[in-house]
């Protein structure tokens, strides 16, 4: 049965030594997040992670969610573990002390987010949901809207949805049918049928806020004429309490691949009393705030699965005996040596290892990211912050989970048989991980966000910000004769980012097809280049330290190691995506849909 184990030496390996998460804490006046603190958090985080939620994520898949005249049961023990990540204020870490939270920076609830998730990711998403709920009524919601939502949603009494889409439209949200009709007092009835509504309907909470897009009976066409509602499931009493019931229900529960615990719902809204939030035919630019928060999530689920992957694989590669190593016994008492002495086991936990490493060093600065964004009391801070959130955003989503996906399969590949076994977990985390791909916008809409929205329509400013920051890193350490040639490498990838999006824009000049031709290939090489960015940096911190002197060789020189093998065996692959994105919108677009 496999076990989770909160990677702490790793995590503090990115944020106290490579990223310095206790120094912008202290600039952006978060003293209270003091290194004891943080140490105390992790530590507490990770055993709830590992002793409380880790051994409900197989029961809860066996188990899955129930669904009885439109009231939802979450699986055994899912109720009351979630009472106790309330009682034990995880997830009001990061919240306005206003409204209950404490107050924590967003990196600091990012990091427990990662081990909840990584622990038992059908449980994550139901408080996962919440934050983007809250983020979105904390930027758009009026005072009255906050002083009621947040102080529930804050603490964890309550939880929040987002209900976007629907039975026809699919990411086309300005087919959307839901209307929103005026009343005399100032609220909304809400009517129509919403789909794929994760966490709609459920018994862990008293009360579920959904954020339903709707639109009003003169709202123009298309996207242009969405607006966002508040539609609590139950709607408040005088005292701002649970009250009575809305005229909503859930219809019925999907019958999923993977993530079974997570309710994923169709919910029907029938005259449901809401209230609108922002402005009205402005939605779509209220949800986006929820939305991109829940798309760092997902981009993050990438790395979970595949921390919980690869735990499981090296667990299994350092004891199942098997054949001979090639150069002679490794362990002769032994009736075989361990896989792991074998090349081709070790390309793929290196694979694995690589990939996971620098998606959580990507993760935490992603996070930092939020931090400066929010706290930083440097309005140019404050905008520089958001403008790398846009661009990292989608890749982050996309490039995270395909190579999670591809770090979760390498996982079942290291068991070989047995991995297709459900006894060892890792066809559970194969399934649970498939859905990363396709939800909060598939990876082929974020690539299409990526190139065509925030590099091309940014007139590449968007790129050019994260790659100045490239630039000035390589200049810095230019001088480091270790890592020389990686650093030429970096160098090199960071100039030919440039070229590849200049003559990309000058194709889609002559044929827009380009750009959904090149975006994947684009997203994946972007994800590549950061990638090796973010090894560096690691490595170089890593040869600091063995330089200084350390206690911890083996952890150091590991980096060092896999740092190497990044660029020796992954980072190639960025030039094959240069070819096919070089080659075209023709070899796409020349067949015509009856010669498929």
């Amino acid at each position: 049965m496999p076990e989770y184990k909160a990677p702490l030496r790793d995590m503090h390996f990115v944020m106290d030594e490579v990223l310095d998460f206790a120094a912008s804490y202290e600039a952006y006046g978060l003293e209270d997040a003091s290194p004891d603190l943080v140490n105390a958090i992790l530590e507490e985080g990770g055993k709830f992670a590992g002793e409380v939620l880790a051994p409900l994520n197989r029961t809860g898949d066996e188990e899955g969610c129930h669904i009885d005249d439109g009231v939802v049961t979450t699986p055994k023990g899912f109720k009351e573990a979630y009472q106790q990540y309330v009682d034990n204020g995880w997830g009001s870490m990061t919240g306005s002390t206003e409204y209950g939270g404490q107050g924590l920076p967003f990196s600091l609830g990012l990091v427990i987010s990662e081990m909840v998730a990584s622990a038992n990711y059908a449980f994550s998403m139901y408080p996962g949901l919440s934050h983007g709920c809250s983020a979105a009524i904390s930027a758009h919601g009026t005072q009255e809207q906050k002083d009621q939502y947040l102080s529930k949603l804050t603490p964890g009494t309550w939880t929040g949805t987002m209900c976007l889409t629907e039975p026809h439209c699919g990411t086309d949200l300005g087919l959307i049918k839901t209307r929103a009709v005026p009343e005399s007092d100032g609220s909304y009835k809400i009517t129509g049928t919403k789909i794929f509504i994760s966490c709609g309907e459920h018994d862990m909470a008293e009360n579920i806020v959904h954020l339903v897009l709707a639109k009003l009976p003169d709202a123009p066409a298309g996207t242009k004429g969405i607006s966002l509602f508040i539609v609590p499931k139950f709607l408040l009493d005088a005292n701002g309490e649970k009250g009575e019931r809305n005229t909503l229900k859930c219809g019925s529960i999907e019958h999923k691949m993977g993530i079974k615990a997570s309710a994923t719902c169709v919910m029907n809204f029938d005259d449901a009393t809401g209230y609108l939030i922002g402005e009205a035919n402005k939605g779509l630019n209220c949800m986006f705030t929820m939305m991109n928060h829940a798309r760092l999530g997902t981009g993050m689920q990438g790395l979970c699965h595949g921390e919980a992957s690869y735990q499981s694989a090296l667990v299994y590669a350092k004891d199942r005996l098997q054949m001979r190593s090639l150069t002679g016994a490794k362990e002769p008492e032994k009736a075989a040596d361990p896989i792991i002495v074998h090349p081709d086991v070790r390309r793929m936990l290196l694979t694995m290892k690589a990939f996971n490493e620098g998606n959580r060093a990507l993760t935490y600065y992603t996070a930092q990211l939020l931090d400066q964004a929010h706290y930083s009391k440097d309005e140019g801070e404050r905008a520089n912050a958001d403008a790398l959130l846009a661009f990292l955003t989608p890749i982050c989503k996309a490039f995270m989970t395909e190579t999670g996906m591809e770090v979760t399969s390498l996982g079942m590949q290291v068991f070989g048989g047995h991995g297709y076994i459900r006894e060892w977990g890792q066809e559970q985390q194969m399934r649970d991980c498939r859905i990363a791909p396709i939800y909060e916008g598939t990876n082929g809409i974020q690539a299409l966000d990526l190139l065509g929205r925030k590099v091309l329509g940014s007139q590449g400013k968007l790129l050019s910000a994260f790659t100045k920051q490239v630039h000035k890193f390589c200049q810095a350490n230019e001088g480091n004769s270790q890592f020389a040639g990686e650093l030429a490498k970096l160098n090199q990838l960071n100039t030919q980012w440039g070229e590849i999006t200049q003559s990309i824009a000058g194709r889609a000049m002559q044929n827009r097809e380009e750009v959904g031709a090149c975006s994947m290939d684009f997203l994946m090489f972007s994800g590549y280049v950061i990638h090796a960015f973010m090894w560096l940096k690691m490595a170089i911190v890593a040869q600091q330290q063995l330089a200084a002197g350390t206690s911890e060789e083996d952890f150091y020189k590991a980096k060092v190691a896999t740092q190497s093998f990044y660029f020796k065996r992954l980072l190639p692959r960025a030039q094959a995506h240069v070819e096919a994105l070089n080659s075209g919108a023709d070899s796409l677009m020349d067949m015509t849909a009856e010669q498929f």
